[in-house]
C-alpha cells in the first residue's frame, strides 16, 4: 500500500499543478509554431507520466496480493504497461527537449533517432517477453524476477538521459538571461530523472522512478512554467495598458467560441456585458440586439456570425465597421476592428467609442455648411444638378439649394425639419400621376439607408408637370463620406430623353446613316465604339457618370438557317432579332456589333427597370423556343459599378460571360442530350 500511495500522490500533484496544460491538450493539433509545438509535446509528456503513475499504483496494489492466482494475468499485464509507459515518458520527454530547444542540427536528430529506436525495441522485447523472458519474469509463487534485459534497458535509458542533459547544459552555456536559467532547469530535470532511474534499476521494491518523475515535473513547473507565467503576466499588463485606448478588447477562440474580455471603461462595464464566456458569436448577437441602436440593430447582429467574420478577413489582416450603441439612454457611435491573432486560432476584436470624434466632425461640417454660399454650390454642382438637398440622416432636417429654376413658382431654396414629410407633400403637386407611386417609394428613409448600405449611390428617372407639360428629371442619392447626411440631387434630363426619342428622325443625315446598320436599322459597330470611347473618357476623367448597363445578345442557330434555308432567311432572322430587342428596350439604343451579336446600352427608365425588361426578354425567348417560331437570343447583363469598374470593356466582358452561360442553357433546353458546343461566331 505504501508503494501505491507514493505514486498516487505523484499522480494527484501532477494533475493539480499542470491541470491547464493537461486540460487544453489536443490529440490532433493544427499546424503550430515552434513554441506551440513545445507546449504540445510537454503536454504529451505530462499525460504519459500520468499513465505511468496509474500503472505504478495498480502494480503496488496487485503485487501485495500476488499470491492470488486469479490476479496474476492482471499483474503480468500491468508489468508490461509499466515498462511501456516508462519508455513512453522517456520518448515524450526527449521529443519535448528537442522542440523546446528548437534546434534542427545533427545532435537533435541523433537524440530523436536514438529515443525512437529504443522505444521501438522496447515494444518488441515486451511482446516477446511472454515467450522468452528477457526483461522480467515471475516464479511459481508469482514473485517478480528482474531479468538481464531489464538492466540493459535501464542502462540505455540512463545513457540517453545523460546525453540529453549534456546537450541541454551545453545550450544553457551558450545562452543568456532567462533562457539560460530555463535550460539549466531542464538539464537538472534530466539529471534528477536519471538519478532515480539508477536507484530504480538496483531496487525494484520502491517507486523511485515515479519519485524522480514527480521531482522533475516540479522543477520544470517552478523554473520553466513559472517563468513563462511571469512573461504571460507581463503580456497581460501590456494588453491592459492597450485596453485603456479602447472600451473593450476581446480574445476569441475561433473553433470553440470561448472568449475573454479586457476592459478599463467604467461606462462600458455599466452595461454588464460578460467579461468572458463560452460562445462569443451567439452571446454577442444577443448583446447587439439588446444594446445596438434600433436603426442599426439588424446590421449589427448580422456581423457576429463566425462565417461572416472569417469571410471578411479573407485576403486582409483586419477590417472595421461602426454602428451606434445605446449607453444608458443615449446612442453613441462605436468603431469595431477585427483581426486574426498570430496563432491563427483566435480572433482579436477592438471596440472604441468614437462618438466624440463623429460629433466634432459633425460640428465642423455644420460650421462649414453655414459658410457655404449658394454661388459656391452652384459653381461645383450646377453642371449636374438643378436642385440639391442636404439631408441629415439621423433627424431628417435639411437645407436645399437651387441652381436652375425648372419648377416655376415652387419655392425650393429653403430649410426644414423633416425632408421626407415635406417632400411627399411637394411631389403631389408636381410629379406626373403615373410616376407618383414610384417617387413615393423612392423617397423613403429606410429604403435610402438600405439601398446605400452596399453601394455609393442610386437614382431614378421620373416625370414632373410644369404648365401642363411633362418634363423628364432624374433624382440621385448619395451619402456623405461620414454617413451623417444624404445628398439628393435633381437634374433636368428632358432634353436628353426627347433627343433620344427623336433619333430615328435623323436617319436621313449622312452622319447618322454612317452609324446605322443597313440590314436592321439599329446602330452599328462604329456607333457603339464611339459611344464606348465617350463613356470611357468620362470614366477616365473622374466624372460622375450616369448609371448604365450593357446587355449583350447573340442570335442562336443563325449558321443552320443560312446553311439550310439560305441567306435571305438568315437576314430576316437577324432583322427579327433586332426588332425584338428594340420592342423591349424601347428607351435604350440597340447596336449590331457583329453578324449575330447585339449590344443594348441601358440607361434612364430602362436601366431602372432592367430586371423587369430582362425577364420580358427571356420569357419571349422561352416562348419562341417552345413554339419553334421567332428568334432565339442568348443574353447577359452587367451594370456599371463605379467603385470597381475602370473600363467599359470590363462591363462588356461580365455581360458576355453571362450571355455565354445563357447560350449553353438554351442549347441544353432545346436538346437535353446535346453537349454544349464551344462558342463560335454564327453558332
Amino acid at each position: 500500500m505504501y508503494y501505491s500511495a507514493i505514486s498516487g500522490l505523484a499522480f494527484i500533484l501532477n494533475l493539480i499543478i499542470n491541470r491547464e496544460a493537461i486540460r487544453n491538450f489536443r490529440l490532433r493539433p493544427e499546424k503550430q509554431k515552434s513554441g506551440q509545438q513545445a507546449d504540445f509535446r510537454y503536454s504529451l509528456f505530462l499525460i504519459a507520466a500520468e499513465f505511468y503513475f496509474i500503472a505504478d499504483i495498480v502494480w503496488g496494489l496487485l503485487y501485495e496480493n500476488h499470491d492470488m492466482d486469479s490476479l496474476f494475468p492482471f499483474l503480468y499485464a500491468d508489468a508490461v504497461l509499466y515498462f511501456i509507459f516508462m519508455f513512453l515518458t522517456m520518448l515524450t520527454w526527449i521529443r519535448y527537449i528537442v522542440a523546446y530547444l528548437n534546434k534542427r542540427g545533427r545532435r537533435s536528430k541523433v537524440l530523436l533517432y536514438g529515443v525512437w529506436t529504443m522505444f521501438t525495441l522496447a515494444l518488441v522485447y515486451l511482446v516477446t517477453n511472454r515467450f522468452y523472458p528477457f526483461i522480467f519474469s515471475f516464479n511459481a509463487e508469482h514473485e517478480y524476477i528482474p531479468e538481464s534485459g531489464r538492466h540493459i534497458a535501464f542502462a540505455l535509458q540512463i545513457a540517453l538521459y545523460m546525453a540529453t542533459s549534456i546537450y541541454v547544459f551545453y545550450n544553457a552555456l551558450i545562452s543568456k538571461g532567462r533562457e539560460r536559467v530555463r535550460y539549466n532547469a531542464v538539464g537538472l530535470t534530466c539529471l534528477v530523472m536519471e538519478l532515480f532511474l539508477i536507484i530504480q534499476m538496483f531496487d525494484s521494491g520502491y517507486p523511485f522512478y515515479a519519485m524522480g518523475l514527480m521531482i522533475g515535473i516540479c522543477v520544470m513547473h517552478s523554473f520553466v512554467e513559472a517563468g513563462e507565467m511571469e512573461e504571460k503576466e507581463i503580456y497581460d499588463n501590456i494588453v491592459t495598458g492597450l485596453a485603456e485606448d479602447y472600451e473593450a478588447m476581446y480574445y476569441i477562440n475561433i473553433e470553440t467560441g470561448e472568449y475573454r474580455e479586457f476592459s478599463t471603461s467604467r461606462e462600458y462595464r455599466s452595461m454588464n456585458v460578460p467579461a468572458d464566456g463560452r460562445d462569443f458569436f451567439t452571446e454577442t448577437r444577443v448583446n447587439a440586439a439588446r444594446y445596438a441602436h434600433p436603426d442599426d440593430r439588424e446590421f449589427a447582429v448580422s456581423l457576429y456570425f463566425k462565417e461572416t467574420m472569417l469571410k471578411n478577413l479573407e485576403g486582409r489582416k483586419s477590417y472595421s465597421y461602426k454602428y451606434r450603441v445605446m449607453v444608458g439612454a443615449r446612442p453613441r457611435y462605436f468603431r469595431f476592428t477585427v483581426m486574426r491573432a498570430n496563432d491563427g486560432r483566435h480572433l482579436v476584436l477592438y471596440e472604441k467609442d468614437i462618438d466624440d470624434e463623429i460629433t466634432a466632425e459633425t460640428v465642423r461640417l455644420e460650421d462649414q455648411k453655414k459658410h457655404v454660399t449658394f454661388s459656391q454650390i452652384a459653381e461645383s454642382l450646377a453642371s449636374n444638378y438643378d436642385v440639391i438637398y442636404y439631408v441629415n440622416a439621423e433627424d431628417s432636417g435639411y437645407v436645399s439649394y437651387e441652381s436652375n429654376n425648372i419648377y416655376g413658382q415652387l419655392e425650393v431654396q429653403k430649410a426644414g425639419n423633416d425632408f421626407y414629410v415635406e417632400a411627399l407633400k411637394d411631389i403631389l403637386q408636381i410629379v406626373h400621376k403615373r410616376d407618383l407611386d414610384q417617387v413615393e417609394d423612392f423617397l423613403n428613409r429606410d429604403r435610402m439607408i438600405s439601398a446605400l448600405r452596399d453601394r455609393k449611390r442610386y437614382s431614378m428617372d421620373y416625370r414632373i408637370m410644369i404648365g401642363g407639360r411633362s418634363h423628364h428629371v432624374r433624382m440621385t442619392v448619395r451619402k456623405t463620406s461620414d454617413s451623417t447626411h444624404f445628398i439628393i440631387g435633381v437634374e433636368n434630363i428632358d432634353a436628353e430623353v426627347r433627343k433620344e426619342k427623336q433619333h430615328l428622325k435623323a436617319l436621313n443625315t449622312e452622319k447618322e446613316l454612317a452609324r446605322r446598320d443597313e440590314l436592321t436599322g439599329v446602330k452599328n459597330n462604329t456607333a457603339y465604339r464611339e459611344l464606348e470611347k465617350s463613356v470611357q473618357s468620362n470614366i477616365d476623367n473622374g466624372m460622375d457618370y450616369l448609371p448604365f448597363g450593357l446587355v449583350v445578345c447573340d442570335a442562336n442557330n443563325l449558321k443552320k438557317i443560312n446553311d439550310f434555308e439560305g441567306h435571305m432567311a438568315g437576314d430576316e432572322y437577324i432583322r427579327e432579332s433586332a426588332k425584338l430587342l428594340c420592342d423591349i428596350f424601347d428607351h435604350s439604343p440597340v447596336f449590331r456589333i457583329g453578324g449575330d451579336e447585339f449590344v443594348v446600352f441601358l440607361r434612364g427608365s430602362d436601366y431602372s427597370d432592367r430586371e423587369g425588361l430582362m425577364k420580358r426578354l427571356r420569357d419571349r425567348i422561352h416562348e419562341n423556343l417552345q413554339s419553334g417560331t421567332g428568334p432565339v437570343l442568348a443574353s447577359g447583363i452587367a451594370e456599371y459599378e463605379p467603385e470597381t469598374d475602370s473600363s467599359v470593356s470590363e462591363i462588356f466582358d461580365r455581360a458576355d460571360r453571362e450571355m455565354y452561360d445563357d447560350k449553353q442553357n438554351l442549347k441544353q433546353g432545346k436538346d437535353a442530350g446535346e453537349q454544349p458546343d464551344q462558342k463560335e461566331n454564327g453558332s
